[in-house]
C-alpha cells in the first residue's frame, strides 16, 4: 500500500525536473541506442513491479537483481516515477 501511496503522490506532484540519484544508471543500458527495452514513458506501477520482482529474485536477472537491491523502495519509486514522466 506504501507503493502506491507514494506513486500516487509523486504523479500528482509530478516527475519534471532533475532524475532522481540512481536513474542515471539506467539509462546506460535502456538508453534509446540500447537494445534493451526502453523505460521512458513505461508505467511507474509497472517499472516498480518488475523492479520489486528483481529485488526479491522471483524475476530472472543477470545484473538487475544485485542494481535493485541497491536502491532502497523511496529510490525505487522515485526512479519509475521520473522515468514515466520521460519522453
Amino acid at each position: 500500500m506504501k507503493v502506491r501511496a507514494a506513486l500516487a503522490a509523486a504523479v500528482l506532484l509530478g516527475a519534471a525536473g532533475p532524475p532522481p540519484i540512481g536513474a542515471s544508471s539506467c539509462s546506460g543500458c535502456h538508453g534509446s541506442a540500447s537494445p534493451l527495452p526502453a523505460l521512458a514513458g513505461r508505467n511507474p506501477s509497472e517499472l516498480v513491479a518488475i523492479l520489486e520482482g528483481y529485488r526479491a529474485g522471483t524475476r530472472p536477472s543477470t545484473v538487475m537483481g544485485r542494481i535493485v537491491r541497491g536502491f532502497s523502495q523511496d529510490e525505487t519509486v522515485a526512479i519509475a516515477t521520473w522515468l514515466a514522466a520521460e519522453q
